[in-house]
């Protein structure tokens, strides 16, 4: 490992400006301050070059504000001082790892802080700014962060037995109990074609499944045929948007014993942690997608790809450690 290097004081540039003038070599005036004369010799080749407003020569006072400068400007951007660490990064974002799981793993493996979300972020939209697109390494691709309007009509009144979202118990909204799903069905350009998401809010599992179509009999078929293969206890509630795709809930109530609830008109935020989910399967999946020409195995390890990413919000462990731990634990029970 290399040793560690003091910058230089303000007090010892005026001593080197000082030095300078008295005509001492880079060497005298290294041993004068217990520096190398190449450390020498590269503060004067930063410091002391002429500009359109300084006519040349080495000012103490002068160097160490502009090395100050150089300092801020360059802890924007930690990543284009590393490359190493830059490739690193960059290497975890294009898996489709999000700032803040590449910055906790590293700490993870490290033992300490290598670099925070904020100072990875601020890279990528500096290097998108210069034209080199980062952003398209985020889980959602996003160049900017906001939220989408309102549009359109609503399907709730054709929602038999609907309980709205405020209904659910505090203890799955707060996730503090596992079993509680939030369910979307992801739409592409080829009229038909589309994809069950299932989402557990508190160990993130998620669980994917090409659908013959939007219709709400082969959507409830799933959800009964993977929910019923689970302990009553990794299944208690599921949420909803107010598709038609969901008008068949009911009969998780009655054959389960699942409790169901719908998001408020126009605010699918509400199940937010699905909505995130599906971001993050767009980027191997886009809305452009021919889901003819895959097979459903093909489409369900998309799934096990999100689950083997490990989240802030767990940790740093991964969706399918603890939901793999809970169903262990569920079925011994």
């Amino acid at each position: 490992m290399g040793k560690h290097y003091n910058q230089l004081s303000l007090c010892e540039r005026i001593k080197i400006e000082l030095l300078r003038e008295q005509g001492l070599s880079l060497r005298g005036i290294g041993e004068q301050l217990g520096r190398s004369a190449s450390t020498i010799s590269r503060e004067l080749r930063r410091n002391a070059q002429a500009t359109n407003q300084w006519q040349g020569g080495y000012d103490g006072e002068r160097a160490d504000h502009l090395a100050a400068r150089r300092r801020r400007w360059d802890a924007r951007f930690k990543l284009a001082r590393q490359p190493d660490l830059r490739a690193t990064v960059r290497k975890h974002l294009a898996m489709g790892w999000s700032p803040q799981q590449v910055a906790g793993w590293l700490a993870r493996t490290h033992g300490r802080t290598v670099i925070s979300h904020e100072s990875i972020y601020r890279y990528i939209y500096h290097r998108s700014a210069q034209k080199d697109y980062w952003h398209r390494l985020l889980p959602r691709a996003k160049f900017r962060r906001g939220l989408p309007g309102r549009r359109g009509g609503s399907p709730v009144d054709r929602i038999k037995r609907r309980r709205p979202l405020e209904e659910r118990p505090s203890i799955a909204s707060e996730r503090q109990e596992i079993g509680h799903w939030e369910v979307d069905l992801m739409l592409f350009a080829r009229y038909g074609q589309a994809v069950l998401v299932m989402h557990e809010r508190l160990t993130r599992f998620t669980r994917i499944f090409r659908q013959p179509s939007k219709a709400a009999k082969p959507v409830i078929e799933r959800l009964l045929d993977f929910w019923g293969q689970l302990p009553a206890s990794l299944r208690r509630s599921a949420t909803f948007d107010n598709g038609t795709e969901f008008a068949e809930h009911h009969q998780l109530i009655d054959k389960l014993g699942m409790q169901t609830y719908f998001c408020d008109p126009h605010a699918p935020w509400q199940k937010g942690v699905v909505e995130n989910t599906i971001g993050r399967l767009r980027r191997k999946l886009p809305r452009k997608t021919n889901l003819a020409v895959i097979t459903s195995q093909e489409v369900e390890a998309h799934a096990d790809w999100i689950n083997s990413i490990p989240r802030e919000c767990l940790d740093f462990f991964t969706p399918d450690d603890l939901f793999s731990k809970n169903l262990s634990v569920a079925l011994q029970a």
